[in-house]
């Protein structure tokens, strides 16, 4: 490049001879960088006409002193050669530079300025986001995390591992979920001349492995989520009996079934202070509205609501004393009116009250009553001694009257199931 002449700014009349800026549509017009970020215009050049940058090559970036006398020419060949040659092919960077800078100083500058510089930590992100598949992710192929990673060993001794085939270390059973699983990949092999069925054939074959594997990983989790490893060692059982619990009523174990479909969705604890958080919020519910009903009456302090409470228990037993004494005179009155239509009837101081009863919800007169079932009765016992015998019944008993008398001797004892 052939040397240049001394260059002026034509705002401030600084030298510009290494870098200016020239407009493209005014005449003369060169501006140094100070001049054109600040916008300066002057006689028919604005700030927003086209410009073009004229670079001499011999200025620097960074300064003297911390480039060790890199020119921007330099500078423009060293991003020209990463771009190129790749970072770590420090021979052929040097060479594209030029003769003067050695492979150790290309390094060093790109790696001090580039990477650790100022340019660097303003452009290189602290964490890189991902641009490829990460097959090691929760969500991901056969060797993520989920899959690889063992859960903390179970707190159970020797001879409880040994009931239950289970190796600590491992986090593994003797017998696992689907035990022939691994009978899917162990006949597979990679091979060249393996046409695309057969790969994906094989894909085929792994993707299934792959989903035995959570599943057995899932049901592990279940196992652990819900304690059900001590639960079938009986551990859970003297647990409860160490710390015994509040009784649970009849309301909350049909909430309890109600609410089976969310034990997928949360693990035995979380379930437990769930209901539990339900039942403080019930009981504060029942206790906020015994506070209301105290200020409805007029209450305002604690001490005055023991005696409110004694009174109002004592209304209640009262009242309830008054229920029980009339419902007894009911009872009595209802007894007597109950037989008013055979009591005046003959033969009514011969019936029981059971048969009084009987007497009377089937409109039967007393006389008539005693006559069935004397020839119910004599029947029954001929029948018994083997003496044939033709019962007569009356007339007015037909066959509704009959079933219901035979019913009624029966369950008092005076006849025996096999004759009725």
């Amino acid at each position: 490049m052939a040397e240049l002449g001394k260059k002026y700014c034509v705002y401030c009349l600084a030298e510009v001879s290494p870098l200016r800026f020239r407009c493209t549509e005014c005449a003369d017009i060169e501006l140094c960088p100070e001049c054109f970020s600040a916008g300066a215009e002057i006689g028919p050049h604005r700030r927003w006409h086209g410009y073009q940058l004229v670079d001499g090559g011999r200025f620097t970036l960074w300064g003297a002193e911390a480039e060790g006398g890199w020119s921007s020419r330099e500078e423009q060949l060293l991003l020209d050669a990463i771009e190129q040659f790749g970072f770590g092919n420090w021979e052929d960077m040097a060479a594209h530079v030029g003769a003067s800078r050695t492979p150790q100083e290309v390094m060093e500058h790109y790696v001090s300025m580039y990477i650790h510089g100022n340019l660097g930590k303003a452009c290189i992100p602290d964490t890189i986001p991902n641009r490829v598949t990460d097959h090691t992710c929760p969500s991901g192929g056969p060797l993520s995390p989920s899959l690889t990673t063992p859960l903390p060993p179970l707190d159970i001794s020797v001879a409880e591992q040994q009931q239950l085939g289970y190796m600590p270390l491992r986090d593994d059973y003797e017998i696992e979920y689907d035990q022939d699983a691994e009978t899917l990949i162990s006949g597979l092999s990679v091979n060249y001349d393996d046409d695309d069925v057969e790969i994906e054939l094989k894909r085929a074959h792994v993707d299934m492995y792959v989903r035995k594997l959570k599943e057995r990983q899932r049901r592990k989790n279940i196992a652990r989520d819900y304690n059900l490893v001590p639960a079938f060692l009986g551990k859970d059982k003297k647990d409860k009996e160490k710390a015994p619990k509040r009784k649970i009523t009849k309301e909350e174990k049909e909430l309890r079934l109600k609410l089976r479909p969310l034990y997928q969705f949360m693990s035995c604890k979380e379930f437990e202070d769930f209901f539990e958080n339900m039942h403080k919020e019930r009981v504060l519910r029942a206790k906020i509205r015994e506070l209301q009903r105290y200020r409805r009456n007029g209450i305002t302090k604690m001490e005055e609501s023991a005696e409110y409470e004694a009174a109002r228990h004592k209304r209640e037993k009262r009242k309830e004393n008054k229920n029980i004494a009339s419902s007894k005179r009911g009872k009595e009155e209802g007894k007597e009116g109950e037989f008013a239509a055979i009591e005046n009837l003959p033969g009514f101081e011969l019936l029981s009250d059971r048969e009084k009863v009987l007497c009377s919800s089937l409109n039967l007169s007393p006389a008539r009553y005693v006559t069935v079932k004397t020839i119910i009765i004599k029947d029954h016992l001929q029948k018994r001694q083997g003496i044939p015998s033709k019962s007569r019944l009356p007339s007015y008993l037909d066959k509704v009257l009959k079933k219901r008398i035979l019913n009624f001797l029966t369950e008092s004892g005076w006849i025996s199931r096999d004759a009725s």
